[in-house]
């Protein structure tokens, strides 16, 4: 028996050491760079120190924060940005991994096939049960989109989507919010609204283009992007709620997350972080201080 849990021990330290090896990296670029704080790199864990490397894990299909450049294979953005002048101020290297998806983001952090995960990932206390945050971004402004041809006036509140179908992304923040307008809107007397899921925001992005659906839910940011480089839509909705910052997510407890804490926090301080903002046109969601888990909801 004892040498069936020394085995079964020995596999699942050798199948964690091979996810890390087996999965590969993916090329990123970065808008700026920043110089090392060698007192910044004492924080780092001394496992991930002794590999030489950080493993990000990211979902890259949401362009201004986290996309495949037209190469289709180097990783830019926002989320990239954040994580890499991250590194660079630790002194150590971050190596990214495409995710796959959104929803596997979760999994891959509690598995430990991820040390961070950057992707738009809203701290929450729902997920704060299962892995832990740094936030670094003020989600506070959402967008709905639409079709400009549909001629929709603008609005402010989800109270006005009352009756109408509006679709948001799988396993994001964004469908719990149309679900719980939803319950608001039918009990003010009004039609609920018709949550449609799609499996990321590009997805439903091309649904709204199609005439798929009417409108699509969706960080403000994000839209704005979308709206600037595909001509058919324009920004209908400007919804401002009271939300948890985008955050980088980690293993619960991780031993790591005081580290990119005070990485975060030296570069809030020096200019470099308003810097990567800026560059991507969105330094309208920048915030004064990065904090961490319980921290966040204060």
């Amino acid at each position: 028996m004892k040498l069936i849990k020394r085995m079964t021990l020995f596999t699942l330290v050798l199948n964690a050491s091979v996810s890390f090896a087996a999965e590969p990296s993916v090329p990123a670029d970065s808008s700026i760079h920043v110089k090392a704080d060698p007192a910044l790199k004492t924080l780092i864990p001394a496992d991930i120190l002794k590999r030489g490397y950080i493993v990000a894990g990211t979902n890259p299909n949401t362009p201004p924060t986290t996309f495949y450049k037209e190469d289709n294979k180097t990783l830019a953005g926002r989320e990239i940005d954040i994580m890499n002048a991250v590194g660079e101020r630790l002194g150590i290297a971050v190596e990214w991994r495409d995710t796959g998806g959104f929803d596997n983001i979760i999994p891959g952090l509690k598995t430990g096939r991820y040390d961070v995960a950057l992707s738009n990932i809203n701290a929450t206390p729902t997920r704060l049960k299962q892995i832990d945050f740094v936030g670094y971004y003020n989600a506070s402004l959402l967008g709905i989109i639409s079709r400009k041809d549909a001629s929709i006036a603008p609005f402010k509140s989800l109270s006005d989507v009352c009756g109408k179908e509006v679709g948001a992304g799988s396993g994001t923040t964004q469908v719990t919010r149309l679900e719980e307008a939803s319950k608001a809107c039918e009990a003010a007397g009004k039609q609920p609204i018709k949550v449609a899921i799609f499996p990321d925001r590009p997805a439903g992005v091309q649904a709204v283009v199609s005439g798929r659906v009417p409108l699509f839910l969706g960080p403000y940011e994000g839209l704005l992007w979308q709206v600037k480089v595909i001509k058919p839509l324009t920004m209908s909705g400007e919804i401002t709620v009271n939300d948890a910052p985008v955050s980088v997510a980690f293993p619960k407890a991780s031993p790591l997350e005081p580290a990119v804490q005070a990485a975060l926090n030296s570069l809030i301080k020096d200019g470099s972080y308003r810097k990567i903002l800026d560059n991507w046109g969105i330094g309208f969601g920048a915030v004064t201080e990065a904090r961490r888990n319980e921290e966040i909801f204060k």
